[in-house]
């Protein structure tokens, strides 16, 4: 029995870990490696092995960067089963469609530049085809219940609190006579979020693969989000600006839509357009819709009283490309909601393109971004970006709210690894899914806390027998 460590070790993206027993190969994800464009490019084309080679993948949440390279890996040849919960591969039903479509558009647009210039054409990493391919594949498992993976493997889905139909992926095997248990944290949520559920901590395990993008840091609290969120619009709208808010479509886009309904609703939303500029977003917020046994009990009150926490007067969803184009044109203060989150893909690029350039707009900035992502630079305040290739000065403004991450923050972290310890039988962990500043805290924090636990930070490519 081995682990091996291809994606989101190290980093931040691309989660890809690789479990190996009696002869069978099980991927932990297969998400999409984001940062610049040629090395993620090159580690996005290329898997560990041959990809008919995997068995299965066992895949935590519907996040791009843990799902979004599974159209890829059917393209090349894998064709075993994807296991996840029924609200993952709904969602992943809707993001893979999308992200094959963006891929497809992405390199359009850039090849009709490239032609102009006399360069030759681009490919897209996959196509939609690609990602039909791969749907097939799915099956859904609910929370609680333990299933095969293989002879030697069982696995349950417990509610991770991240996003919907996020997972901790409790994984049983058995080899040689022995019994151990590998949990993976997937992307851990945090408790007290609104409208999911707060996380589930496994009793115990042998092995702890543990996610770290806030190992460093503890968040602000999410109950003086919507205060600060009011202040930045109406200081926007005050001067007759846009307030541009880069979001992932799933999860972070439905927590902000709540949260303007809730200062809607308390009369504290000053009267501006606010838009929903993503089809996958829409489309994610009808997922939502359809799986309430993922909401905790507060929302659950709301919709007694509301018909819909996603929806309000003000608020419009915007599906075609003419109506986005349009958004362009409005010179009065509106607010825009798109994708992709990392400001990598999408439309969202358009819509800084168009209006970063301008000081009485800004950028605000509700959700983690990588390391060498447009996001990211935006975040640190580069005089100078590149937005399909042609570089724009950035002049808007740019404000940070961290209150509204989903994932979980340092003390959150070393809480979950210390109630798995509690168990009596954790002996390593593997801290993962984070950069070496932000891991690295983490790391020397559970090495102290954790009496006899062996902790480690793989590099990519790493093995380690178990």
């Amino acid at each position: 029995m081995f682990l091996e460590f291809w994606g989101a070790a190290q980093s931040t993206t691309g989660s890809l870990h690789l479990l190996g027993l009696d002869g069978h190969r099980v991927l932990l994800d297969c998400g999409l490696f984001q940062g610049r464009r040629k090395e993620a490019n090159e580690r996005n084309q290329s898997f560990p092995y041959p990809a008919s080679d995997f068995d299965s993948v066992v895949l935590s949440h519907a996040h791009i960067d843990h799902s979004g390279n599974l159209p890829n890996l059917s393209k090349q040849g894998f064709e075993g089963p994807v296991y996840a919960t029924p609200a993952t591969v709904d969602l992943c039903h809707e993001m893979l469609r999308d992200s094959a479509h963006i891929h497809e558009r992405d390199a359009e647009f850039v090849n009709r530049r490239r032609a102009r210039r006399g360069e030759p054409p681009v490919e897209p990493l996959y196509a939609v085809e690609d990602a039909e391919r791969v749907l097939d594949l799915f099956t859904g498992r609910r929370y609680g219940r333990s299933f095969a993976v293989s002879k030697q493997l069982q696995c349950t889905f417990l509610d991770a609190g991240h996003i919907l139909g996020s997972a901790v992926v409790e994984l049983d095997a058995d080899e040689n006579g022995t019994h151990r248990r590998i949990v993976f944290s997937g992307d851990l949520g945090r408790r007290n979020m609104p409208i999911l559920r707060d996380p589930e901590v496994p009793d115990w395990a042998d092995v702890l693969i543990l996610e770290s993008t806030y190992g460093n840091r503890q968040h602000e609290d999410i109950a003086g989000a919507s205060e600060r969120v009011r202040q930045v619009i109406e200081r926007v709208a005050a001067r007759g600006g846009k307030i541009i808010v880069p979001c992932f479509s799933v999860g972070r886009t439905q927590e902000f839509v709540y949260c303007l309904h809730g200062l809607f609703n308390e009369g504290h939303l000053p009267r501006i357009p606010i838009f929903v500029d993503s089809p996958l977003a829409v489309n994610a917020t009808d997922v939502f819709r359809r799986h309430p046994e993922c909401y905790d009990e507060k929302t659950h009150r709301m919709l007694e009283t509301a018909d819909d926490a996603f929806g309000f007067a003000g608020l419009r969803y915007v599906r075609s490309i003419d109506e986005s184009k349009a958004l362009n044109a409005l010179r009065e203060p509106c607010i825009i909601i798109s994708a992709s989150g990392m400001c990598e893909h999408g439309r969202i690029l358009h819509h800084l393109r168009n209006n970063i350039e301008d000081p009485a707009n800004c950028v605000l900035v509700i959700g983690y971004m990588a390391e060498n992502t447009l996001g990211r630079q935006l975040v640190e305040r580069h005089r100078e970006v590149r937005i399909f290739g042609e570089p724009h000065r950035l002049r808007a403004d740019v404000a940070v709210l961290n209150a509204f991450s989903a994932h979980a923050d340092a003390d959150d972290l070393a809480d979950f690894a210390r109630r798995i310890a509690g168990g009596g039988r954790l002996r390593r962990v593997f801290v993962v899914h984070g950069e070496p500043t932000r891991s690295m805290p983490l790391v020397e924090r559970l090495r102290s806390e954790l009496d006899g636990v062996e902790i480690d930070y793989p590099q990519r490519g790493s093995r380690f027998d178990l």
